[in-house]
């Protein structure tokens, strides 16, 4: 409907230009809104205002004369003048009612797939190899991965880069103390604890100089493409995201195996990189290093910042993967936009690194490089979040502990679920949980974490929502009548109606801008609208007469049908039964 008083609009100011200079720059800052009190219409839109000054008359003025020259519309019913100059559209009831219908009558939900998809390259999750996943990666994981289910929902082609930190001089270490458990232990060894691992190889590599000359070694072996190292690093590679699958299946998360893109598979473009940037006269050998100096941004001293891509001892840096990772997903997947879902700490670098890349031509400003950065993850104490002892939270005791919060929660409860289920209600809910607390937040803002209120059967929670929808569907196993035509009668029903149209404009905006807050305060309010339309309107009382009854059925299925969809984009399951 948007695109329709869209087309209205721009016909209106084709006309309009006939007769007055406007600037045509205007109007690509209208904006159409849905309107958040129905007496105002159902959209709204500003450009009388924006106009007025170009046709020097009072907006109010222009919006009557933009009234006047508007085409007839069969879905309009009428336009009112409201405020300062703000135009209302009232969408016609019975073209409401075709709406719904074609929606509910569309698996897709009215939501069409684009007609250009475009190749996006999403890196997100990026856990180190050798340390277990930690409380602080779920920001990227679940985020990244719920906008990575809208786009391709959307039709887009989209690459999954999980960019996983597996090379660099703690390896040495690492490798030379993997062959010292090997050789201590009979058995294959499985390392259950990264953490101590990694701790373990440290204190000898800090304690024992025979070890560390050995580690030293083997770093250079590794770099050098030695066979015996090469096979000790893959194991540790191996090892840890074996046990990061397991995480990534425990969240519903779509990363596999085959979406690892780690540090080392850009190694051998590093010198190819760096040469490059000499011979383009952007990089320049300052005492010994390679840097590059951009004078957009200033150092402490306010000098030039100086990006170092290659040290002194002939070692690279992040910089220079990063640059490798620019040039290698646009000439490998023909990316047009990359995604990066990095914490916001990483700006400045991000952003350095990507003016060289553009610089050096290995991103046309056709593509889109954007920094989706997110927040922090606090406790309620504001810091953030921690174990008692100030320790690291492990991702894995985090879901242990919010499922076994479920556990607890449908006892006091005294659910009545089959002991077949239990265990995929406590894990959907739980999971759920977690996921949406941190989703339904603006991930450009830290948030603070909070047992009680993401576990909540009431509020802006995934318990709620999956509530809302189990609610939905024991209308269902009430009756096996079929569906009606909907006809809007009242105004539960209009207000309910507007609320489920609005389900694509929603999901095109998480796919614009990366941000899944914007599906998630959707569902929210739609779950609302829902209960109220239910306590308003009566669907399978005696006194119901039938082509209402099946009316309102079928904006029950409807709902239902959103919100599970909503959810699904969100990673986050639904039941029948809860």
């Amino acid at each position: 409907m948007k695109t329709h008083i869209e087309n209205l609009l721009n016909n209106c100011i084709n006309k309009l230009s006939n007769e007055y200079d406007i600037n045509k720059d205007l109007v690509k800052n209208i904006r159409i809104d849905r309107t958040k009190d129905k007496a105002h219409g159902d959209f709204a839109t500003n450009i009388a205002m924006l106009l007025a000054k170009s046709l020097k008359k009072p907006p109010r003025d222009v919006a009557t004369l933009i009234i006047d020259t508007l085409d007839k519309s069969d879905r309009i019913e009428k336009t009112e003048i409201a405020g300062p100059g703000f135009i209302n559209f009232f969408v016609k009831k019975d073209f409401i009612s075709k709406q719904l219908k074609s929606m509910l009558d569309d698996e897709r939900l009215s939501i069409k797939k684009i007609d250009a998809p475009l190749n996006i390259v999403v890196d997100y999750s990026a856990p180190n190899v050798a340390k277990e996943m930690a409380v602080h990666h779920i920001r990227s994981t679940v985020i990244g991965d719920s906008v990575v289910r809208v786009l391709e929902f959307l039709g887009h082609n989209v690459i999954r880069a999980n960019h996983v930190g597996d090379w660099g001089t703690q390896f040495g270490m690492l490798i030379a103390y993997l062959e010292r458990k090997q050789k201590e232990s009979s058995e294959d060894l499985v390392l259950s604890d990264f953490e101590a691992f990694y701790r373990e190889a440290k204190l000898c590599y800090d304690s024992d100089e025979e070890f560390a000359v050995k580690a030293r070694s083997y770093v250079v072996k590794l770099q050098g493409g030695d066979e015996y190292c090469n096979k000790m690093w893959k194991k540790l590679v191996d090892m840890t995201m074996t046990q990061n699958q397991e995480i990534y299946d425990r969240l519903d998360v779509t990363l596999s195996k085959k979406d690892i893109m780690g540090e080392s598979l850009y190694n051998d473009m590093l010198p190819t990189i760096v040469d490059d940037l000499m011979q383009k006269k952007l990089a320049v050998i300052d005492d010994g290093a390679v840097c590059v100096y951009l004078p957009q941004y200033k150092n402490k001293e306010g000098e030039p910042l100086g990006v170092i891509v290659r040290k002194q001892d002939g070692g690279y840096l992040y910089a220079t993967t990063d640059l490798a990772c620019v040039k290698y997903r646009v000439e490998k997947f023909n990316a047009n936009r990359l995604m990066y879902f990095i914490d916001s700490r990483q700006h400045q670098h991000l952003e350095a690194v990507w003016d060289i890349a553009r610089k050096a031509g290995y991103a046309d400003d056709s593509i889109v490089i954007e920094h989706d950065a997110f927040g922090m993850m606090l406790g309620k104490d504001g810091k953030p979040f921690k174990t008692r002892s100030g320790g690291t939270v492990k991702l894995k005791d985090l879901l242990d502990e919010a499922e076994s919060r479920v556990t607890k929660l449908l006892e006091e409860r005294n659910c009545n679920i089959s002991d077949a289920d239990r265990a995929n209600v406590i894990h959907n809910i739980a999971i759920g949980a977690v996921k949406y607390a941190d989703l339904s937040k603006n991930r450009l803002t830290d948030y603070i974490f909070d047992w009680d209120l993401m576990l909540s059967f009431d509020g802006n929670t995934a318990p709620y929502l999956q509530y809302a929808y189990s609610r939905i569907r024991s209308i269902f196993r009430k009756t096996n009548e079929p569906l009606g035509d909907i006809v809007i009668n009242n105004e539960a029903e209009e207000s309910l109606a507007t609320a489920l149209l609005a389900f694509p404009d929603a999901v095109d905006q998480v796919a614009q801008k990366a941000m899944p807050h914007i599906l998630c305060t959707y569902l929210f309010n739609l779950a609302g609208t829902f209960m109220h339309f239910y306590e308003a309107c009566p669907i399978l009382k005696d006194d119901v007469d039938e082509n209402t009854r099946r009316s309102r059925l079928a904006l029950c299925e409807l709902t239902s049908r959103v919100l599970k969809q909503g959810l699904g984009l969100l990673g986050i399951n639904v039941m029948e039964q809860m």
